[in-house]
């Protein structure tokens, strides 16, 4: 299984940014929990949002975490094996390294995307 994640970049404050996340390999997509991480500066990288797969009674609910609620959201399209994180108000310190993570009985990651936030 592998994740390609894309659509990082330099945006200023306030701006916004799509990330995507492409899944591959022998892997059931719909049916596992996709999410995203982020690691900024300094810190532990911390859980940004997840969404529910198919097979669960909250199929596409989105959890959210701290100051990203209200900001972020996460969406996923299974016929195109694909899990997306849009981005807004973004702030300088949402600059970091961006992963996106599988869940199917074993977690698979990304490489991680590149936000920086100018101020």
């Amino acid at each position: 299984v592998q994740l390609q994640a894309s659509g990082g970049g330099l945006v200023q404050a306030g701006g916004s940014l799509r990330l995507s996340c492409v899944a591959s390999g022998r892997i059931s997509f719909s049916r596992s929990h996709m999410g995203w991480y982020r690691q900024t500066p300094g810190k532990q990288r911390e859980l940004v949002a997840t969404i529910s797969p198919l097979g669960t009674t909250n199929y596409g609910t989105t959890n959210y975490v701290g100051s990203m609620k209200g900001r972020f959201t996460i969406s996923r399209d299974n016929a195109k094996n694909t899990a997306y994180l849009q981005m807004n108000g973004l702030q300088p310190d949402d600059t970091g390294v961006y992963y996106c993570i599988l869940r199917s009985g074993a977690d698979y990651w990304g490489q991680g995307t590149q936000v920086t936030v100018s101020s």
